[in-house]
């Protein structure tokens, strides 16, 4: 095993399964059957650009594990969505799907581009010929893919649409789609809300009163913006925020409606009155009671951890603590929240999308937050309930719970 100080993503992630099918005491045979990738593919994108040119991009689908249900996960576009960083996350949906419950395995697929520099007609034709690449794969009973960091509704749209050119009308091939697509109400901030919930418990076991709570949110995408607003509704004071370009802080707080403004005008939170400009190692490095990390993996390590004033980290984003980085806050006594708990809220409303396109039964906005809330309030329980009965950390249980019910799933179904 890696250096904790050097792990890869996968490593990371698989450093952690280790860990917990050593506590379980899972036989080694089974531990090798839910460990690796029932299938990888690789595939090439040509696409002709704007300026005639003939790029080709490389993609990839990583189907983890289906023993409780169809391969889950979204699609990202990104310059390092490798095949390691796809495969990493593709095992974190597998014990996160296992961890809140609901009947999805796990997935993941990825591109390697550059959204922000490619026009729409660029990012569409990008999007149906990698669909068309991975169709034979991915299917409402097989593989449901989902936005994922640069891609959005738009892009599942396009995809449900180059899916149906073979395979006929089926909106439930992937969610988060637009709602006049047969996308669920709730689902653009259902991560973001799911944060904001776990949060809410987690303080409570604390003893931190939300309205006297500060949160700092490095990135201010669909997850970070919706968890600064959720944070807000329920009396936390968000004293900061970023993107890539950098940060904006005010210790009174910042105003997020004129701030949602600025950044729609501008396309940055860079810039925005009445606050002062910061960069990122300053906001991650900010005395606060909640630090959400919402952006990429890595952010948080075991070079800067020692440097972390936050009382609690609330992993928005995947794997942005490392386990060098964890182990460095966990000495500091600083908790830590980890992503397949905290983020979970995406997938759970893409599982009510996915239910109600099956169904052709549309859901309405209570229904679905109810469930929402049920869900990673029961999750939420069930990690902590046994964090403190094992002296472990959250992570640990959350580990645990999560490769206990996959590995009981595959038991139960009979070996090979």
């Amino acid at each position: 095993m890696a250096n904790l100080k050097e792990m890869s993503p996968f490593e990371a992630v698989t450093y952690y399964f280790d860990q917990a099918c050593d506590r379980l005491v899972i036989r080694e045979e089974v531990r090798d059957l839910i460990c690796t990738s029932d299938r990888e593919m690789r595939v090439e994108v040509p696409v002709r650009m704007d300026n005639g040119d003939l790029e080709v991009f490389i993609g990839y689908r990583v189907q983890h594990n289906n023993c409780r249900g169809p391969y889950k996960g979204g699609v990202r576009y990104h310059p390092e969505a490798d095949e390691e960083e796809v495969r990493a996350l593709a095992s974190l949906m597998t014990w996160k799907t296992a961890l809140v419950g609901i009947p999805f395995g796990g997935a993941k697929g990825g591109v390697q581009c550059d959204p922000q520099g490619m026009s729409p007609r660029e990012l569409q034709t990008l999007t149906r010929r990698f669909t068309r690449s991975i169709s034979q794969i991915i299917g409402v009973n097989d593989d449901i893919p989902a936005p994922d960091v640069g891609t959005n509704s738009q892009t599942m749209a396009w995809m449900m649409s180059a899916y149906a050119e073979e395979h006929g009308y089926s909106p439930g091939v992937v969610t988060g789609k637009p709602l006049e697509l047969g996308g669920s109400v709730g689902r653009e901030q259902a991560t973001g809300r799911g944060v904001s919930l776990i949060i809410n418990e987690a303080a409570k076991d604390l003893g931190i009163p939300m309205e006297n709570s500060k949160c700092a949110i490095q990135g201010f995408g669909n997850v970070g913006s919706w968890t600064a607003w959720y944070l807000s509704e329920i009396g936390s004071t968000v004293i900061a925020v970023s993107d890539v370009n950098g940060g904006v802080y005010n210790v009174q707080g910042l105003d997020l409606d004129q701030l949602k403004t600025h950044v729609e005008n501008t396309g940055s939170v860079l810039g925005f009155n009445d606050a002062e400009a910061i960069t990122n190692d300053e906001l991650l490095e900010m005395e606060c009671d909640f630090l959400v990390p919402a952006a990429l993996g890595g952010a948080i390590n075991s070079g800067n951890a020692s440097k972390i004033r936050a009382r609690m980290v609330v992993e928005g984003a995947n794997n942005p603590v490392t386990p060098g980085g964890e182990m460095i806050l966990n000495d500091q006594g600083v908790t830590c929240l980890p992503d397949l708990l905290v983020n979970a809220g995406g997938v759970t409303v893409s599982y009510f999308e996915w239910v109600q396109n099956i169904q052709r039964f549309p859901w309405n906005l209570d229904r679905v937050n109810n469930a929402l809330e049920e869900i990673m309030i029961r999750a939420y329980r069930e990690v902590q309930t046994m964090t403190v009965r094992d002296n472990i950390t959250y992570r640990d249980a959350a580990f645990s719970i999560a490769v206990g019910r996959v590995a009981q799933a595959l038991e139960l179904q009979g070996l090979p």
